[in-house]
């Protein structure tokens, strides 16, 4: 896949992502060009990988985005999945690739929790969970708690040392409940590596929000 086949697609997949995208701040063009980005980026570690399927699903991963509380959330991977296929199929996309980019869109999920097989889906899935962690992460945290109706953080122990942790009830929650995880999660070592990076931001800002939440 050569740069300029890349370039030759961009746009394409811009396209078809924006029509789809609703005013949702957190899954809107902005976040799937970070994501793919955040994919360029481990891409240089994996030359193997087929990139032009990598941002093919970094673009369409969201075609069907439902909120964190909607009782299908679990399936909306599968459904941008089955929608990119036909979108990519009726615009040309090479046919050989169709399979590896739906892979990839329906195992980047992680309420779907399906593991990806290829490395272009493990590619997406990082470059995905990359975006929920550091500065960005957490205004995104903190948007999505706000269109759920969560309060920022509990108000006498906002560090959960003696309570339960609940990301739904509190946004401050959320760090520790799932994106503290995500590092560890990640399929690749790049991934890791700027996850863990990313996540050091959130640790910092979780101790600084406690420390001024409770003066």
């Amino acid at each position: 896949m050569t740069t300029d086949e890349l370039t030759a697609w961009q746009p394409r997949l811009q396209a078809l992502a924006s029509a789809a995208c609703g005013d949702d701040g957190a899954h809107d063009i902005n976040h799937l060009h970070r994501v793919w980005r955040n994919a360029q980026a481990l891409l240089a570690s994996h030359p193997e990988a087929d990139a032009l399927a990598v941002m093919a699903a970094c673009y369409l991963h969201d075609l069907v985005n439902l909120p964190k509380n909607h009782p299908q959330r679990s399936m909306a991977s599968r459904r941008s999945a089955e929608l990119a296929w036909r979108e990519l199929a009726a615009i040309g996309f090479p046919a050989a690739k169709l399979d590896a980019v739906a892979h990839a869109i329906e195992t980047h999920s992680f309420s779907a929790a399906l593991p990806p097989h290829t490395i272009e889906a493990q590619l997406v899935q990082d470059a995905d969970r990359l975006d929920a962690l550091g500065a960005v992460g957490l205004a995104r945290l903190f948007y999505i708690a706000g269109q759920m109706g969560s309060a920022l953080a509990h108000p006498s122990d906002p560090l959960a040392v003696d309570r339960e942790r609940d990301d739904r009830a509190y946004a401050l929650d959320h760090i520790e409940v799932k994106l503290a995880r995500l590092p560890a999660m990640m399929q690749t070592a790049a991934g890791r590596a700027l996850g863990e990076a990313r996540l050091a931001q959130l640790t910092t800002f979780r101790a600084a929000f406690a420390q001024e939440w409770t003066l």
